[in-house]
């Protein structure tokens, strides 16, 4: 039986995130660095005949339809191949984060069913799919840091300096909607450039998405001041709730860390330069580009 087993699905963390506006449409203008760090959800795939498709949680369950079965069904729709599959996923990354779990899963199956099925379209294809899923799926595709402009499909391959960060999701999780849809989120930062990120790329700008964020969950500020009792400064990610901090060498840092509140989770993780799965597909264009 053909298949792949292990295949990661890294999260990201949003080290800035500025509102610069909003379409007609209703989708805010964003502009954004994502970095993929070492924390990854995995996933299972077996060659299934007849194009059926099933899957199977080995942690904590997920919804019925979740974002890989969409993409799953999707690739088979683009390609036509008449081939199916069993998926299973061991989620570790938590839900309603502001990390990307679910578009980094989405991502990761569309690299893997490309492959397991034969099926050979390229990362501009592919991120043509994952764009219909969800605006952070090409990102993942993309496979490189990156800065990120537009509705979240401009995507500008930047380098990043190893460094370690304290990653932290309070028990509260926080949806994406209310936050963005919220009548009070700043909507107008002036545009920045990428060479001031270049300068400074882990203390550049802010995230507009805070303020209305803490509001609206009260655990995204204790998760930052937990952060600040312990003498960093952190940042929420995304539209939270997680929160971060760029990590010291600190071996007693380390062990205080270790002791988060009920219903935390804390985890070190280091930034990685690029996708696991970095040339699974053939590369006609730049995703994103």
């Amino acid at each position: 039986m053909k298949a792949l087993y292990d295949v990661p699905a890294p999260a990201k963390l949003n080290l800035f995130l500025h509102v610069t506006g909003q379409r007609a449409d209703g989708l805010h203008l964003l502009q954004s660095a994502f970095m993929l760090i070492d924390w990854c959800d995995t996933l299972h795939f077996e060659l299934r005949p007849g194009g059926a498709l099933s899957r199977e949680d080995l942690a904590r369950p997920l919804p019925p339809d979740d974002l890989v079965l969409r993409a799953a069904r999707a690739l088979q729709a683009a390609s036509g191949t008449g081939h199916g599959a069993h998926i299973s996923i061991e989620k570790r990354l938590p839900e309603q984060a502001g990390m990307g779990g679910g578009s980094s899963d989405a991502a990761s199956c569309l690299l893997a069913l490309n492959r397991l099925w034969g099926v050979g379209l390229p990362l501009s294809a592919l991120a043509r799919i994952g764009l219909e899923l969800g605006a952070d799926v090409p990102f993942f595709l993309g496979g490189r840091n990156a800065w990120v402009e537009g509705i979240g499909e401009r995507l500008t391959p930047v380098d990043l300096p190893p460094a370690r960060f304290a990653v932290v999701k309070p028990a509260q999780g926080l949806a994406t909607g209310p936050v963005f849809s919220d009548a009070q989120l700043n909507r107008s930062s002036e545009p920045a450039i990428i060479s001031g990120f270049a300068a400074n790329p882990y203390g550049f700008g802010h995230n507009d998405l805070q303020e209305v964020a803490q509001r609206l969950c009260p655990g995204v500020t204790q998760a930052l001041q937990w952060l600040g009792s312990q003498g960093l400064e952190g940042r929420m990610t995304g539209s939270g709730s997680a929160v971060f901090a760029r990590m010291p060498d600190d071996r007693a840092l380390r062990a205080a860390l270790a002791n988060p509140p009920a219903g935390w989770q804390v985890r070190i993780c280091g930034n990685l330069v690029a996708h696991p799965l970095v040339g699974w597909a053939p590369s006609d264009v730049s995703v994103g580009g």
